[in-house]
């Protein structure tokens, strides 16, 4: 006699016929359709006994609808990725779900194409380009002004200021005086080509000297110890009379010595005496 060999749900004979074996239990295709079969994560169908399937983490689906949820490519064969929505996607579809998006043309940048970033923005190479003059700016030095960007060249051009001496527009650095920019190198003393940025000098006739240059060519001689005149120190009041420019504490009687600032006095050939010296003349 002929063991019984039974569905487990509907009791028919499955010897001769087809089958499936699912958790230790024998069941016939129909009662497999209808009680066992995963149902498919896209179509929401029974993945039946006779269809194709495919698993990935505990989710099931037809062959056939296994596909990118992009761009519906099939992927049985494929690589994928899963996201966090649990949406499948084929591996350039999942890259431009990704990646970041160019802030000149707003389209996705792909991974491993050549970019510019700064600070926490993203640019395709050939969309990250001077305000200016239009040109990408690529791996040139750029400087931004609120959110333009520009090559150096044309900031320069555009909002530097120029040099009071050469004209030149200032990069970097250098200095202002009466209002006015300046090289650090430019400004120099007009004579000894020495920087003056920090140090001491005189301004005279548009021109700058430092102290010692300024003693020996520009200032004037004092018709009384001979010195010149810098207007530093104990020189800063002067006396001048004609053609003839004295320190203060020069500006004494020939005769006596006595001071004649802001007092009366008489010149007699190139020095001075007070009224009453100049009388015993």
């Amino acid at each position: 006699m002929t063991e019984r060999f039974n569905c487990f749900y509907c009791r028919d004979d499955l010897h001769g016929k087809k089958y499936i074996q699912k958790d230790e239990k024998h069941v016939c295709v129909r009662c497999f359709d209808k009680l066992c079969a995963n149902t498919c994560a896209e179509c929401r169908r029974p993945i039946g006994a006779d269809a194709k399937g495919l698993t990935h983490k505990n989710r099931h689906w037809h062959e056939d609808c296994f596909r990118c949820a992009k761009c519906y490519k099939p992927l049985a064969n494929e690589s994928f990725a899963t996201k966090d929505d649990g949406k499948i996607m084929c591996g350039k579809c999942g890259a431009r779900e990704d990646s970041p998006r160019c802030q000149g043309c707003y389209k996705v940048i792909m991974p491993g194409s050549q970019n510019v970033e700064y600070k926490h923005k993203v640019w395709h190479e050939e969309c990250f380009i001077c305000f200016e003059c239009k040109q990408p700016i690529r791996s040139q030095s750029f400087l931004p002004k609120g959110d333009e960007y520009y090559c150096s060249a044309c900031h320069e051009k555009k909002f530097a200021k120029n040099c009071a001496r050469c004209k030149e527009p200032i990069t970097s650095g250098g200095i202002n005086y009466q209002d006015k920019p300046w090289h650090s190198e430019c400004f120099a003393c007009n004579t000894c080509k020495k920087p003056l940025a920090g140090a001491r000098f005189t301004a005279h006739e548009d021109d700058f000297y430092c102290v010692d240059c300024y003693k020996t060519s520009v200032a004037k001689k004092c018709s009384g110890c001979r010195n010149p005149i810098t207007g530093f120190g104990r020189g800063t009041n002067v006396v001048n009379y004609e053609d003839h420019t004295w320190h203060e504490y020069c500006f004494n009687c020939k005769k006596c010595s006595l001071s004649l600032a802001h007092k009366r006095f008489v010149l007699h050939e190139a020095n001075i005496y007070c009224p009453d010296c100049a009388k015993k003349l």
